[in-house]
């Protein structure tokens, strides 16, 4: 028997219960991993408040690290084995979980459980988007909204690493100092600034050649009108909720726009692709181009707590929840 986060039905934080669960053999293909850390992601609110339906009832969470404690047949890993995962199944808010061994990445030396659960599912994101969504260069600027979130810090990280510059947007001054720390080399508050404005003011006049936008309904018109010219939007979450149906000859009127809608599934479809892309996260945060801000740890018990404070924007950078 095993402690979990169980939901039965959707709505607020209040349907995420503590259960005593029991946890069977891993069957063929599978392993059982004892969680040392589990990452915290705004996704997990999708999956809790039926935005992104489950078959219910559900455990809950993506992402994980911790040690291999039980291997099913075929299985090359071995008890012991430090791991993290981040698109492997539901069920992360738990004390262990059985999972199928070829979405397990190995740990390398030198990252603890608590950065990898802080930032597989958020770095890999982070992965993609800068490196295959839209290739970004040294000497291109971007726009990235929620910049003092958890992929925030990281993109602005990697992205200031190989020469870009990178334009946030965050909704406090304490925000706005925590994302120039994290390689953020201009800030918006949209709070109290006009963004399409001061994106105008940046570039001086020339707009940005892509943005990327998790954050949904309340950023996605601003987004479009920070596009240069056959620009790309890329509208990779929801955070303040799904944006309007779109008409198709707004991208038209604003300047033969694109505009993708990608998902880390996808972009990691194959064991290859998943582990190269956590190679390549791995790899920057052991040089030093990547730091890891874990700002929030919750007992596993307190999950219900730990959405709330992500909803209401009190978070910044990665949050965990220890079993």
């Amino acid at each position: 028997m095993v402690q979990a986060i169980r939901i039965c039905e959707t709505g607020g934080p209040e349907v995420m219960m503590l259960e005593e669960v029991l946890l069977d053999a891993p069957g063929s293909g599978m392993v059982t991993v004892e969680n040392r850390a589990i990452g915290l992601n705004y996704i997990d609110t999708y999956h809790r408040s039926g935005l992104y339906p489950l078959s219910l009832p559900t455990g809950i969470g993506l992402e994980g690290a911790g040690v291999v404690q039980a291997v099913g047949e075929g299985v090359t890993l071995a008890e012991g084995d430090r791991v993290a995962y981040c698109s492997a199944g539901f069920g992360a808010y738990a004390q262990a979980l059985n999972l199928p061994a070829a979405r397990l990445i190995k740990i390398p030396d030198g990252i603890s459980f608590e950065q990898a659960a802080a930032c597989l599912l958020k770095g890999q994101t982070t992965e993609y988007l800068l490196q295959r969504t839209y290739p970004l260069s040294s000497g291109e600027t971007c726009l990235f909204h929620a910049a003092a979130g958890g992929v925030g810090l990281l993109f602005g990280q990697w992205a200031n690493s190989i020469g870009a510059t990178v334009i946030g947007t965050v909704g406090s001054k304490q925000k706005a100092e925590l994302a120039r720390a994290h390689g953020f080399a201009h800030v918006i508050n949209y709070r109290t600034e006009d963004v399409v404005q001061r994106v105008l003011e940046i570039t001086q006049g020339q707009k940005v050649p892509v943005v990327y936008d998790g954050v949904g309904l309340d950023t996605f018109d601003r987004s479009l009108d920070c596009l240069q010219p056959r620009g790309l939007m890329v509208s990779f979450g929801n955070a303040s909720g799904p944006p309007a149906p779109l008409n198709l000859q707004m991208l038209a009127n604003k300047g033969s726009l694109y505009i993708t809608r990608p998902t880390m599934v996808t972009y990691t479809l194959s064991s290859e692709e998943l582990q190269q892309s956590a190679d390549d996260l791995f790899a920057r945060v052991l040089s030093g181009d990547v730091r890891v801000a874990i700002n929030q740890r919750y007992p596993l018990v307190d999950a219900q707590q730990a959405h709330r404070d992500l909803e209401s924007r009190k978070t910044t950078g990665s949050t965990i929840l220890l079993p």
